[in-house]
């Protein structure tokens, strides 16, 4: 008996470094990288901030610059097959269909740790996605 599936794995990422550790640990414990899903969710941009206003600032420029920062960090010569993708939205809600759709046989990613008042009010995106997830999650804790 397999207790977690190593066949399509999906790690959040925010490219803070316990994020990026926990992709660099999901692509150790994958057999293949092609096994490995990443998504990237961009919170949606206010129609009252000034990069909106002024056009200078659009999902499509974000998407751009993330697609860029992945792809710095994560050469295709080193890391051939890995599945990137961005998605802009709430982050859980982004992070639970992305899985869904893609059929992610299992979740891995970092807790930020939040404690007290602050994860009272802002909660926790891990906390979320284990609660409604159709599939296993591990929670780094570092």
């Amino acid at each position: 008996m397999v207790l977690f599936s190593k066949e399509r794995i999906l790690v959040p990422i925010d490219f803070s470094e316990k994020s990026l550790q926990a992709l660099q640990e999901t692509i150790d414990f994958a057999e293949s990288t092609s096994n490995v899903y990443v998504v990237h969710v961009l919170k949606p941009l206010e129609a009252t901030e000034p990069g909106v206003i002024w056009e200078s600032v659009s999902d499509e420029k974000r998407t751009e610059t993330i697609q860029k920062l992945f792809d710095e960090k994560f050469p295709s010569s080193e890391y051939a097959g890995l599945n990137f993708a961005i998605e802009v939205g709430d982050p859980t809600a982004e992070i639970i269909d992305h899985a869904e759709t893609q059929k992610i046989d299992l979740i891995v990613m970092p807790s930020r740790g939040r404690t007290g008042i602050s994860r009272f009010f802002m909660g926790s995106i891990a906390e979320r996605v284990v609660r409604f997830a159709h599939c296993p999650v591990i929670v780094l804790k570092q």
